[in-house]
């Protein structure tokens, strides 16, 4: 027998309608199979996607997609769903340059609905949905799928009180790993789910209160009373129940012959109300690395699928991520008020570290960042040294608390911004594009970027001090440069900038890790006869301001370079050069920062490229000043 017997039949759906319960059980493990291929060879999102095989069968087989919408939350679990879905040709493209997404996108699929990359957003889309139909009198489903953790995040709860009393139906599977909420199953409860997911059993529900209506009310609010008591004794949905869901569960998510039956039932109920269905499934199911090891692979590199081991980065230079985790771990030894925030990415972050050393001074909130930023400035008044310890895409979650309850308090929060600037394979959704933006825009904010791993340590040195207003010190995902790293007791002074090389006519202040672009640019111009100033910004806020004076008053062009959105950096250069009546026929300036478009997935150095800020972009742009100059010369 054929291992892909099934699959090689199966390009969408409605091929899977074809199968009996047997041969879908086989599918699943084809599909598992070719899963596990296709993300040893591309590296990805692994542990998730196993985990909700059977369920994307089930989901599938039972529903009419695409015009029944299944939004998967996050979408780093959708890849089965992709193979299912007129992809699997593609799946070894997953986050390629021109391949398929990582996560959902609309503009990718049909069935893809609505695209997510960041958690705890399907509920309350399905809801919009679901409102739609409503609206237009469609009769689709609607069917959110959330969890791996998602369901620590507020929104999640938020949507579920507007759905609970919207009286829309809609059906939400929370896929129960262990990340999230947990509860044993057993086998009655998966029995006892079907009774009560049946059609039987939702006709007698309201039979009883049309039977329960001609008599007294109060008769009728006890007979349902002991009815939703009897129902969230048994499966305990006490929670759901009170928001307004229909409860059922748990079940056991890799069993097709209770996954089927309750989706169908659900499917056919004519229960006006949202639906929830709680099935607990294993996260890595089928792989006996990623069982063994949900965190590690989680998401992974390329790995060999027999051995499990995965393939390493070539750099002899640590992380940037460690080396802050290992800097942080140094000072908290001495201080014993410093804290480690998380939310929901111990390891990504480099909190795993602190918290073996220090469990009990590093808090992972979950998926939670508007509780972090706001948890880490309550104990900012404590007179504690809290290390918000966060991505930048996933910092923009919180920016409201980022903004009334650390910025205008002015509270000492310190603010580590991990994946800055553009992350490769995890594309647009995960590129740390704005942060300097929206964060140098603000009062009282002190904002760092590290040019490699010894200035990052210098600026995790100089925050452990700052105690009277807010600060971040952003930098990007990979390894560092190899430079030797500085000990604890070398900082920077606040707003002080370091010229690296000093020239004639062109002056480049970078912000950030494109400092080695700038100086591979800068040898490559002064072969051609050009001799640039590089200057090694480190502040966006606040400007070293008597340095640019004097670059603008002794250079002929002033470009700043960095890897963030317009508003950052450079326009607060600009700003600065105009309120000081620097910009005139004699100074011209010019920032390079990221296009005005989201980037695709790539290979970072083809971003980079993509973007305008590699080393030769940077060249070309000295040249193409150099030589506007000329021109606006001759024609005076």
């Amino acid at each position: 027998m054929s291992k892909t017997k099934f699959l090689n039949k199966i390009n969408f759906p409605t091929d899977l309608k074809q199968l009996n319960h047997s041969e879908l059980k086989i599918l699943n493990d084809e599909l598992r199979e070719e899963m596990i291929n296709a993300v040893s060879e591309t590296g990805g999102h692994l542990g998730a996607g196993l985990g909700v095989v059977e369920l994307t069968v089930a989901l599938h087989y039972i529903f009419d997609t695409p015009k029944d919408k299944i939004i998967w939350d996050v979408g780093h679990q959708s890849y089965p769903h992709k193979i299912l879905t007129g992809r699997k040709d593609k799946i070894k493209t997953l986050r390629q340059g021109n391949g398929l997404s990582g996560f959902t996108k609309r503009s990718e699929s049909e069935f893809d609905p609505f695209g997510a990359a960041h958690s705890s957003t399907s509920i309350s889309a399905g809801l919009g949905i679901a409102t739609a139909n409503k609206l237009s009198n469609k009769s689709e489903e609607v069917v959110a799928v959330i969890g791996d953790g998602a369901m620590s995040a507020g929104m999640a709860y938020e949507a579920m009180n507007n759905a609970g009393a919207s009286k829309t139906k809609m059906i939400v599977i929370l896929n129960d790993n262990d990340m999230s909420i947990a509860k044993p199953v057993g086998a009655m409860k998966s029995y006892l789910a079907k009774i009560f997911s049946g059609k039987i059993y939702f006709n007698f529900r309201e039979t009883l209160k049309l039977i329960f209506s001609s008599f007294s009310k109060r008769f009728s609010k006890k007979a349902g009373e002991a009815e939703d008591f009897l129902r969230s004794v048994v499966t305990g949905g006490t929670l759901f129940n009170s928001l307004g869901f229909y409860y059922i569960g748990p079940i056991d998510g890799h069993d097709l012959d209770v996954l089927l039956p309750v989706l169908k039932n659900a499917k056919e109920s004519k229960h006006k109300g949202p639906i929830l269905i709680h099935i607990k499934t294993q996260k890595g199911k089928g792989y006996s690395f990623a069982e063994k090891s949900e965190d590690k692979y989680h998401g992974v590199s390329k790995f060999n699928i027999k051995t499990g081991i995965q393939q390493k980065s070539d750099s002899k230079a640590p992380s940037y991520t460690k080396v802050y985790a290992n800097t942080l771990v140094k000072h908290a030894e001495n201080d014993s008020k410093i804290i480690g925030i998380t939310a929901a990415m111990p390891s990504g972050t480099g909190m795993d570290i602190f918290g073996n050393k220090f469990p009990n001074r590093m808090f992972d909130v979950g998926i939670a960042e508007q509780h972090a930023v706001t948890f880490a400035a309550g104990l900012a008044t404590e007179g504690y040294k809290p290390y918000a310890s966060i991505y930048s895409t996933f910092l923009q979650r919180a920016y409201d608390q980022v903004v009334h309850d650390v910025a205008i308090q002015s509270l000492p929060v310190r603010f580590a911004i991990d994946r800055a600037g553009l992350v490769g394979a995890d594309g647009p959704t995960h590129a740390g594009s704005f942060d300097i933006t929206y964060l140098a825009t603000l009062p009282n904010f002190i904002v760092m970027a590290a040019s490699d791993e010894a200035e990052l340590v210098k600026m995790i040195n100089t925050s452990v001090e700052i105690n009277d207003k807010p600060c971040a010190f952003r930098y990007p995902r990979g390894n560092g440069t190899g430079v030797q790293l500085p000990d604890t007791s070398e900082k920077i002074q606040i707003g002080k900038a370091k010229v690296v090389r000093e020239g004639k006519k062109i002056a480049i202040l970078n912000f950030g890790a494109r400092l080695n672009e700038c100086l591979i640019a800068e040898e490559n111009l002064r072969k051609k006869g050009v001799n640039a100033s590089i200057v090694d910004a480190r502040f966006a806020k606040p400007l070293d301001e008597n340095l640019i004076w004097q670059l603008a008053t002794n250079h002929e062009v002033i470009i700043t370079i960095e890897e963030g959105s317009i508003g950052g950096f450079g326009a607060h250069v600009s700003n600065f050069l105009n309120d000081k009546n620097l910009l005139d026929s004699n100074l011209k300036f010019r920032s390079m920062i990221l296009p005005d478009k989201f980037i695709d997935q790539d290979k970072p150095e083809n971003m980079y490229k993509s973007a305008g800020l590699d080393a030769l972009s940077i060249e070309n742009k000295v040249l193409e000043v150099l030589n506007s100059k000329v021109i606006v010369k001759k024609i005076n």
